[in-house]
This record gives structure tokens, sequence and C-alpha cells, in this order.
């Protein structure tokens, strides 16, 4: 399994980014795709999921804000994010389902976002 996610950066408050994540070793068209983050001295938290059939899910600190979506021919996540405020700076990272329960401790290279007030 190799789960890289990219398109990170910095970014001033209101802007946008796109996060991708490339999924491997998996079926990826039959799972449900998750983005989690990660800000300093803080738990991991699941931002936004996506089912195979395109149901979406997003937590409150970020609904009507951020985008998710995915592309099964390229085995690939996406999250479109806007208004982006200094609290969504984290490490961005993309997960499975089906991955955590077989390895709950492997969560792939993530993509550092920071956003400058």
């Amino acid at each position: 399994v190799q789960l890289q996610a990219s398109g990170g950066g910095l970014v001033q408050a209101g802007g946008s980014l796109r996060l991708s994540c490339k999924a491997s070793g998996i079926i990826f068209s039959l799972d449900t795709m998750e983005w989690y983050r990660q800000a300093p001295g803080k738990q991991r938290e699941l931002v936004a999921q996506i089912t195979s059939s395109g149901q979406t899910n997003y937590a409150d600190s970020v609904k009507s804000r951020f985008t998710i979506s995915r592309d099964n021919a390229r085995k690939t996540v996406y999250l479109q994010m806007a208004s982006l405020k200094p609290e969504d700076t984290a490490v961005y990272s993309c997960n499975a389902p089906s991955v955590i329960r077989r390895f709950p401790s492997y969560w792939g290279q993530g993509t550092l976002v920071t956003v400058s007030s």
C-alpha cells in the first residue's frame, strides 16, 4: 500500500489550495477515501470522506469550504480547499478505512498546508 499526498504549501488566509493523494495497493474504486489533518500538538482529525458511490461527508469546521472528489481511473482523491483560515494549518494525509484496518500505523506521505494571517 502507498498513499502519497501532494499540493500543500504556504497560502494567505482566504486563499485556496488543491490537494491530491495518489493511492496504490488498494482496490481504489471500491474503497471509501478520507482526508485527515494533524495540526502541531493536536490529534489527527478526519476532515472529509467520499464513498465508492460518491457520497461525501465533512467535518463541521470545513463544511462549505472544502470539497472532496475522486478520480477512480487515476486512483487519486482530491481536496479542494477554499476560504482558508490559519486554523487550517496542518499536515494533510489521505487514508482509507480498509488500509487503517490492515495497517493501523500507516499514514503514508502527508503534505503540509500553512495558512498565514
